[in-house]
This record gives structure tokens, sequence and C-alpha cells, in this order.
């Protein structure tokens, strides 16, 4: 937006680089998209909105940079004045304009992130995390492509999106977004042409690029005039089309070319398909009563429609691109029957049988839409007809396909376009992902004590301790007669519980297996949690045959998937497992539904419970007292099958909620805790940042690929020393002291939480289908750990991130008895030689280097009590020190982000444009909450909220 010198129309031009940016800087490019994507918002403003309205727009830049830059009393007295005097629609001007540069300075930033990958392939230095790096690495290590292929045989990875309370990016600025992105990797393209054929002075060039920039400007002023926010609350249906978005621009056309990848680094070694989507849209109802039958199967039908319209497409195109004749080339007998087969009787194709064949696969797809669907194909040489009834018809006919033309000198044009079609039904058949299905352990308790108080089985479930729970499940689990009573009455609950059930039984019929596979228990806390869910899937017809069927055993369709939240649930969740594993029958139903247990790990409520080190320093454990479990569960049941582990992590966008990078992330696990196998979550902004650009997609999927391969069969990670296990576990204690003192034992934390955070305007926005608290009260504990996170993002403190390791370290290190300095040479070495420590401590730094204890001390300001504010503030800030002090000593870096050269680079370009949405939204919330606002004044907070989350990028 800075266009300077000022002019008042659209020739501003953007000012000299600076110094740091002379030619030859390699950042030099992404300055200059910054500058023209700026210039050409600022251009927007003055047109659209009026040079007075632009003016402004740079008057609070300047003084917020300012403010920054020297923390300057004039220019804080200065802003504030300026702030105060906004009318209301001054102030959403201003902030719809941070708020889009937000934005595009995010498209200018991944642009440069590609850019710059692009470089180092084209000097051969293949980055860390790509596909290419990890296969060198297991060839250096004597590793042969044939054991990679099989452990990949055996492999199962699955990023898995959800939706969540404070995901508030909109499809259409998506969209527009999508294009911005698009024609800046289109300029790239124009230069490199020009620098090319070295036309430089040629005409063309400035021609294309000042057409380019015509495109840009149209789509920036699209973005102006579409509104940022959602006028009504999202709903579920809103949240499936969302995520919907990103198969359509990434999943679907970039994991095919991630197996090709790997096709081509592990020569003629078959690559099975094991990377995979899932998803929880449209089936997780922890908490949001929004869920039904009704969209879990909307869900479905939604995924499946926007899986068969790409297939149709591809069909399409490999109709228009498979011309031969047979006049002129030779195909299978398979191939030839496949084309007699297909209904096009067109006489100018009779000698053309591969189109011949694919007109008839097109109609059979089409036919497949309007049965699943109801959707109507785009085209249609022919009625549809004959429906495939599952998608491994579809793949049968296009392997004929490919099999013909690499027999007969096609294997270029199978190539191209038909091999990945071919894998891409292979990993999404025609349900595109796999929908979770979850709920809280409690709603399942309610629907069981239910069933069987109208049965006259039990009267009071609930009033029942665990040992008669377990009895009274087993005993119904072995007995083959249902529960419900023909012509009772239920309630809504229990019936709309059961019919998810339901629905999940018809849905697996109808998109397959893999439609429907894992059901999550959150709230895991006894065994009876675990046969609960396992009952009312033997009521619908999910389990088949009962526990005591001896060698017949019985069969489950669904995984029963415990997740452990809490830090007390993450403590008791080997001995659940070994409870549950020792019930008679239960791992023979187990193996027999496919000898996989999944089990989630929650990194927010622990953390929301415990802090950031506990948190983590819990989870660990439990994944190692969760592997020894089974190792040894498996050693003993030998010669029946191993049960294969797999953990999934519930990580989310902020580090205080397990984000942070996925590739150090997976490689800091502990030992022999992957084997292939992993699933986590990815949701809220980090959704956007990670898979809206097809190329950055496609990278952070390599990532997951690579680390996994790598965490597997080099196994980085060896045990920790019993002296750095001691020291994390005094660590914790004292972290998790530290953490609860301040968030649940100070006397009027809540109050201070709830006024100095912007987390009751986040209850009130539209954006998401959930409500941002588990009750209708103000305590912490019923608070979603989400938004708790977010609400601390949105004032700069990122407390939940870093919180509680400073006095730590310092109580570890001056503990009565022991040497200093030895104490802190320990945590020196642990740093380097333990991947669990030294990512732990890279999050904190990332977390810290985007907090900002300046702006947060405007946001402690609309604390109305001094004392509280005070009281809170000042231990918030002296801990921020420690942690600061304590990073410092540790790893011997002074400067945050010393290892991170990207987002250091990335904070010094985008934040001081976050800065105003800072100060802007705390006028308006002080505004608002003093009942002094109006629509414009709740639409700016509103609009504040999305501009910090998009430049802060990873608060979901």
């Amino acid at each position: 937006m800075n266009a300077s010198p000022r002019k008042t129309d659209a020739s501003a031009r953007a000012p000299a680089a600076p110094a740091a940016a002379r030619k030859g800087d390699k950042d030099l490019p992404l300055i200059q998209d910054i500058r023209l994507l700026g210039r050409i918002l600022g251009d927007v403003i003055r047109e659209q909105e009026g040079v007075a309205a632009y003016d402004l727009v740079e008057q609070v830049r300047t003084l917020s940079v300012a403010f920054r830059r020297d923390a300057d009393q004039e220019a804080d007295k200065a802003l504030k004045k300026l702030l105060k005097g906004l009318t209301g629609d001054q102030t959403v001007s201003v902030i719809r304009a941070f708020t889009y540069f937000s934005h595009l300075a995010n498209l200018a930033e991944d642009r440069h992130h590609i850019r710059r990958r692009a470089v180092h392939e084209r000097a051969g230095s293949a980055q860390e995390g790509s596909i290419e790096v990890a296969l060198a690495r297991l060839r250096w290590a004597g590793i042969a492509p044939r054991t990679v292929a099989q452990t990949l045989a055996t492999s199962y990875v699955a990023p898995v999106l959800t939706a969540h309370p404070t995901e508030v990016q909109r499809k259409s600025i998506l969209d527009a977004e999508r294009d911005i992105a698009r024609l800046l990797t289109e300029r790239d393209d124009i230069a490199a042409r020009a620098q090319l054929y070295n036309s430089a002075k040629d005409a063309i060039t400035p021609r294309d690029l000042a057409a380019n920039e015509a495109r840009i400007r149209a789509r920036v002023a699209q973005l102006w005039q579409t509104r940022l926010l959602r006028y009504s609350k999202l709903t579920v249906a809103d949240e499936i089309e969302n995520a919907l978005s990103y198969y359509e621009s990434t999943f679907l056309s970039e994991i095919p070319k991630i197996y090709a990848d790997l096709e081509r680094e592990l020569g003629d070694q078959p690559v099975a398909s094991f990377l995979r989507m899932g998803q929880w849209i449209g089936g997780d109802r922890d908490g949001n009563p929004n869920v039904t039958a009704a969209t879990l199967e909307l869900a479905l039908r939604s995924q499946a429609e926007v899986a068969l319209r790409h297939y149709l497409t591809e069909v399409h195109y490999l109709g228009g691109e498979l011309s031969m004749s047979a006049r002129l080339v030779r195909v299978s007998p398979e191939m030839q029957a496949l084309a007699e087969r297909s209904p096009d009787a067109s006489e100018h194709r009779q000698d053309e049988p591969y189109r011949r064949a694919l007109t008839g696969i097109y109609a059979r797809l089409a036919a497949t839409l309007k049965q699943l669907t109801g959707g109507d194909a785009a085209r249609h040489a022919v009625a549809p007809q004959n429906p495939y009834r599952q998608a491994e018809e579809f793949l049968a006919d296009l392997r004929v396909i490919e099999a013909s033309l690499r027999a007969h000198g096609g294997g270029g044009m199978a190539t191209e376009r038909l091999h990945p079609l071919v894998r891409a039904v292979e990993v999404f058949g025609f349900h595109l992902a796999t929908v979770d299905l979850r709920q809280s352990s409690d709603q399942h308790e309610r629907v069981v004590a239910e069933l069987l108080a109208t049965a006259r089985i039990e009267a009071d479930y609930s009033a029942l301790d665990e040992a008669r729970r377990r009895e009274l499940l087993l005993s119904l689990l072995c007995d083959a007669r249902p529960l419900r009573v023909v012509g009772a009455a239920y309630s809504e609950h229990t019936t709309g519980e059961i019919a998810i059930f339901e629905a999940a039984r018809v849905m697996r019929e109808r998109f397959g297996a893999q439609a429907i596979r894992h059901y999550i228990i959150s709230h895991t806390e006894t065994v009876s949690d675990l046969l609960e869910v396992l009952l009312l899937q033997k009521e619908v017809g999910l389990m088949h045959g009962t526990l005591d069927a001896g060698p017949q055993a019985a069969r489950a369709d669904l995984i029963v998937v415990p997740l452990f939240e809490t830090i007390e649930d993450l403590r008791n969740a080997a001995p659940i497992m070994r409870e549950l594993y020792a019930l008679p029958g239960f791992a023979a139903l187990v193996r027999a539904g496919g000898a996989e247990q999944d089990i989630m790990l929650g990194y927010s409520d622990s953390n929301k419970d415990g802090g950031i080190f506990t948190s983590n320093w819990e989870l660990y454990r439990a994944e190692i007292a969760l592997v020894a479990l089974f190792d040894e569960m498996n050693a003993a049941a030998q010669p029946a099958a191993p049960i294969q582990l797999r953990m999934f992590h519930g990580r989310g966008g902020t580090v205080g909620r397990g984000g942070g990078p996925s590739y150090q992330a997976i490689l800091a696990q502990p030992p022999g805790t992957v084997r292939g196998q992993i699933r986590l979550t990815e949701q809220g902004e980090v959704i956007a940042s990670k898979y809206a650009n097809p190329e950055i997609g496609r990278r952070n999927l390599e990532t997951l690929v690579a680390a996994t391969l790598e965490a597997t069969l080099l196994q980085p990670t060896k045990p920790a020393t019993k002296a750095f296990l001691e020291a994390a576990a005094q660590l914790s204690q004292a972290s998790m002291g530290a953490y609860r003192a301040l968030v649940y034992d100070t006397p009027g934390f809540t109050d201070y939480f709830f006024n100095s955070t912007p987390i009751r305007e986040i209850a009130e926005l539209n954006i998401g289908s959930r409500p941002a608290s588990r009750k209708p009260s103000q305590k912490i504990e019923d608070l979603r750990a989400i938004p708790w996170g977010f609400s601390w993002g949105q004032c700069r403190l990122t407390l939940p991130g870093w919180y509680g390791f400073g006095s730590a370290v310092e109580a570890f290190i001056k503990a009565p008895g022991e040497d200093p300095k030895a104490r802190l040479a320990l945590l020196q070495r642990m740093y380097r030689q333990w991947p669990f420590f030294r990512t732990l401590l890279s999050n904190m730094d990332m977390v810290m280097a985007k907090s900002d204890l300046a702006l947060a001390s405007r946001y402690s300001e609309l604390v109305t009590d001094a004392r509280l504010r005070r009281k809170v503030f000042g231990a918030i800030e002296s801990e921020w020190q420690r942690t600061g002090e304590a990073l410092v000593r540790i790893t011997g870096e002074k400067q945050r982000l010393a290892g991170n050269t990207a987002l250091a680079r990335s904070i010094r370009h985008r934040f001081p444009y976050i800065d105003p949405l800072h100060h802007l939204q705390v006028e308006l919330v002080r505004r608002w909450r003093a009942g002094k606002g109006d629509e414009r004044v709740q639409t700016g907070i509103h609009i504040s909220i999305n501009g910090i989350a998009a430049g802060l990028r990873n608060t979901g």
C-alpha cells in the first residue's frame, strides 16, 4: 500500500529498493512482488474509496511502524488520538486495507517459497523434507529400493482436514486469491521467457507484463468489493464446501504427482497407494449439534461428486488424446473387448478402440454420478448407463487401457494423463476421503443408558461402577439380540446418535468400506467408553457376530479409536488399552477387522490442562508406553497376526496445540512409534496456508512422506538417555506448576483473559459451525482449546506456546544441592542430541518470535481493574523474559529464529503491516464493550480478527 512518492492516480510507482534488497539479493523478487501487490491495492483504494481514505491508511501505517521500531511515545500518543477520532466507516476501511494486504503478502511469500525451491533444485541441492533427499539418505544408508517399496506397501499416511470455530477464510476470498497466485506464477514465467530468449527489449514482454498486471488489478478490485465476513453463521454444509475446494485445487492433482516422484526415484519397484486423505467435516459431532446423519450423508455425497467430476473430466480429455486407429496399431484382446462393450456406435470411431472404450467408461461414470449424488455429467456422447458398482470396477477398466497402451508403443501417452488418473482412483475411490466419526464418551453413555433402561435390562446404567459396566457390556456383546424395543419411543438424542451409526452402515455400502473407517471417542477415560461404541455398532449391524463366537471371530466395521486428551488421560492411555485387549475376544475381533488399532493423542486439552512442556512430555511418554504394550502383546500372541498400532496426532495450527513444522515433528517422535503409520489433523488457517497453493500443497504433502520414510527406515531418533528422561520429568513438573499457578490458581485470571483478549468477539463471529465453549460458562476448563489458543494469538502473547518453560529451566538449574553449570550443560546436550527436546524448543522459539509484548500491553489496557491488570500482565511479562533467556542459554542463539531464515524473512516483511490491525482492534473492542459501537464497529472487529489470523498464518 505504500506507493511512494504518493500520486493520486494509478501511475504511482513503488519506491526504490532499500539497501538490504539490492540486485543479487535473493529476497529482491519477494520485495518486488509485495510492492507490486501493495501498489495495486493502494491504487484500488484510491479509486474505490478516494484519496483521503488512502492517506488515512498511510498515516496509520506510518505511526504503527514508528511504534514498533522505536517504541516511540509520541507515535503511541498520536496513534491513539488518531484511532479514537475515526468514524466507524473510516475504521472499517482502514482495517480492510491492512487485512487485504496481509492476504496479498501471504501470496507473495508463497510464490517466493516456490521460487527459492526451484533455485535450489536447479543448483542440484534438493531441500530437506523432499522425497529426493529422503530417498538419497536411504540409499546412503544402504537401504535398497525394494525395501523402501515393501515398507510403503504396509504404510498408511493420512493428513485429516478438520473444521473448527476459528476458520476465517471464505471460499470466495480463497478463489480470488488462487487466481492472484496463478497470475504471480505467470509473471515469473514471462520474465523467465524474456531471459531465455534475451528479449528484454522486445515490446512483447512489457505488453505481457502490463496485461498480467491488469488481470491482477482486476482480481484485487474483486477482493476489495467482496465482503470478508459471513452475515450468517457458518453451516456444516459451508465447511464441507470449503474443504472440498482444496481437493479440487490441490489434492486430486498433486497427490498423483507425489506417487510419480516415488516411482521415478524407486525405478521399477511398484509403489502401493499408502498416502490417503481423511476428513472430519460432516462426521465430527463432538460439541457440534449441527452434525447429524443428514450432514454425514451430505459430506459423502459431496465428496463423491468432486471425485467423480474430476474423473469425468480426465476421461473426457483422454478421449481426445487417445485417437489411435486400429488400422495403425494393435490393441490387447482385453482392450478390444472393452471397446466392443461400449455403447458408442458412431461410425466415425469404429476404428478407434480407445475412444470407443472411453466413451463407454464416461457413460458408466455419468450414470454412477447420477446414482450416487443425483448430479448430471457435463457432456454426453451417449446416454449415461450401467453405473459402476464400486471404484474397483472403474479402476479395472482403466488398467486394461493402460496395459494395452504400454504393450503397443503407447507408454508415453499412458504416463501423461492415464497413469495419474489410475493413481487418483486408487487413492480417492468414489469416496474421495475417509470421513471419521467422532463423539464424546458421555454422549454414548446417555444412549446406552436409555437403551438399557427401555429394554428393562438395567434401570440406571450411569450409576454403575466401571467393573459392573464392563461386565454388563461384555455380556451384551456376546448376545446376538438387538437392544431396541419395537414401538418404544426414544429421546431425540438417542434417536439422532443411533441414526449416525445407521447412516455410516449405509454410506459404507454405497461409497465403499474406506468411506468411513474410524470412530473416535473423545474424552476416553475408561474401557467401558470403548465398549459402548462397539455395542452401538452391534445395534445397527456394523458389528458382525459376537465376542464369544470362538474360532469364527466377531468383526467390527469401524475401528474404535480412543482419544486421550488431558494430562490424566494420557497417563492412563497404556493401562486402558492393556485392560481392553485383555478382555476375552477383543483382540480376535480387531484381527478379524484388519488388525489395525488407531489411537488418537490430543495436543489441545493437554496443553490447556498443563502447559506446553508438560503436554508434549506426557504425549511422548504415552507413545512410548503404547508402543511397548503392543510390542509385548504381539509377541505373546504369536503366531497370530500382529496388530498394527497407528498413532493419530490431533495437531492444531498453533504450537500450543501441537502445531509447527510437520517434518521435524514426525522425526522427533519417540523411537519405534512411526513404523510407516501416521495420521494427523490439519485445521484452521494452516489448511489454507499449506494447501491453497497446489505447489506449496505438494511440498507439504511430500514432507509427510519423507519424514515417515526417514523415521521408519533410518530411525534417526535414538532412545533418550536416563539423564535426559529424568531432566524432562523435572522440567515438566516445574513447568506445569508455573502454568497452573497462573491459569488456574491466580484469582481473577479468568476475568483478565476474557477482557484482555477478543475471545468474546471471536465467539460472536460467524466463523464456525461449532460453539466456542463446550458449556455456557466462562470457565477456562469448559472453553474449547481452539479459541483459547486463537485468542492468545490475536493479542500477540501466544501464551499457550511457551508459558512455564522459563520458570522450569530456572528451577532445574538452581535445584538445591546441584551444580548449576552441570545442570545447564545437561540441557544443552539435550538440545543438541535429543530431537524431541530440540524440536520443542524450536517451536517455542518460533512462537516467541511471533509474540509482541508492546502490542500485548495494548490489549491489557482493556482490563478495567488496574490492580488485576498489573498483577497478571506483570507475571506474564516476567515469564516471557525468563523463557527467552532460557532459550538463549540452552540453544546459544541470541536472536529469535536464527535457524529459520524463511520465517524470519516472513516476519520482517509482513509483521509491520499486521501491527495496525492490532491497534485498530483494541480501539474497536474498547468502543464495543463500552456500548458505544454500532454494526460497523462490530464488523471492523471481526475483519481485524480475519486479518491478524491471516498474517500470523498458524493461529487455528
